[in-house]
């Protein structure tokens, strides 16, 4: 069995959530109530691949929203807490979605492997970072000739190069996909330096110089609530990616030329009868999921039962490759922009 631990988008969002599936008690209780909250398992699901086999899974709700990502022990509490609901349903392999995959890692929450009389097997939990950077990697393959780029001669800037999907996407771009220049933009110099020398290329530059000169933008780092770009300073067409958490990338950019395509998002080959996905706002639930989720559904078909995205900076073109395969022979595909769309 798989299992995918998520969070709404909202406070509000989770309060309707939970009012609709008869948790009245947490439904009416404010954020302090919430905050005390267990997770809850949901739903269960049966997905069948083309290849004819069929896998059993679990949602679990953490009851985080991202109102208590100021409240740091509540945080780390949710997350562990999840993971221990995981383990004690005895599921395989589970993909930590959204803000819960955010605050293990920022939180280092490999120090906690001890939740109350549950000692956590990491075996059992996956961030699902690979198949994020192999579904942004054919994002950028797929899409940047439909608006015009040739990925040859294009300049791709990454945002949140240093990161576990951002080095994993330049490393990607710079040997398999062969784009002309990659831009690497990320906070940390240290890290910056030590990724140019891993890539034998790349240029540093910071963001504001970065993005009038890309062709593509592979956002892997969350944009600022309150960060402006003038698209009059982009390039004409181009391409962005918005492979972080949460997205709002469309909300900033709107004009003639740039086209924005939701990173990280894959579609399954047919409905598989859900009701998880309404809580991510994606447009088709029924059929598209986050590309991490998909990566716990992905082992579970291969029954390779193991930590297979973990840590920062682990993800090899080898793992990219054998995730890259099982996704395409199991149904899924990325989401692509329209091509009426990208054409206009």
């Amino acid at each position: 069995m798989f299992g995918l631990i998520g969070h709404s988008t909202s406070f509000e969002d989770a309060r309707k959530k939970a009012q609709e599936l008869g948790y009245e008690h947490i439904a009416e209780g404010d954020l302090d109530v919430w905050c005390s909250a267990p997770p809850q398992l949901v739903e269960h699901v049966e997905v069948k691949s083309p290849t004819g086999k069929s896998i059993e899974g679990a949602y679990i709700d953490s009851c985080f929203v991202p109102e208590m990502l100021g409240r740091f022990k509540t945080a780390r509490r949710k997350v562990l807490n999840a993971m221990e609901l995981a383990q004690k349903k005895d599921i395989n392999i589970t993909a930590l979605g959204g803000f819960t995959s955010i605050i293990f890692e920022n939180f280092n929450l490999l120090q906690h492997q001890h939740v109350r009389n549950t000692t956590l097997d990491w075996e059992r939990f996956t961030t699902g970072n690979t198949h994020t950077a192999w579904v942004i990697c054919r994002q950028l393959e797929i899409n940047a000739p439909l608006i015009g780029v040739d990925i040859k001669k294009a300049r791709v800037a990454v945002v949140g190069a240093t990161g576990d999907i951002g080095s994993a996407v330049c490393r990607w771009l710079s040997t398999r996909t062969g784009v002309a220049e990659l831009l690497l933009v990320a906070r940390q110099q240290k890290p910056l330096i030590e990724l140019q020398k891993e890539l034998k290329g790349g240029r540093i530059m910071p963001l504001e110089e970065a993005l009038p000169e890309a062709d593509v933008v592979v956002w892997v780092a969350s944009m600022p609530k309150t960060m402006e770009i003038k698209v009059d300073t982009l390039k004409s067409p181009c391409l962005m990616i918005d492979g972080g958490y949460p997205k709002n990338l469309d909300s900033k950019l709107d004009g003639s030329g740039v086209h924005v395509l939701k990173g990280g998002i894959v579609q399954f080959c047919k409905d598989i009868g859900w009701n998880m996905m309404q809580l991510a706002e994606m447009d088709k639930p029924q059929r598209e999921m986050f590309a991490c989720f998909a990566e716990a559904m992905l082992l579970e078909f291969e029954e390779c039962h193991t930590n297979f995205s973990w840590g920062r900076n682990n993800i090899t073109l080898e793992k990219m490759d054998f995730i890259g395969k099982a996704s395409v022979k199991h149904g899924f595909s990325t989401l692509n922009l329209q091509l009426q769309a990208a054409l206009a």
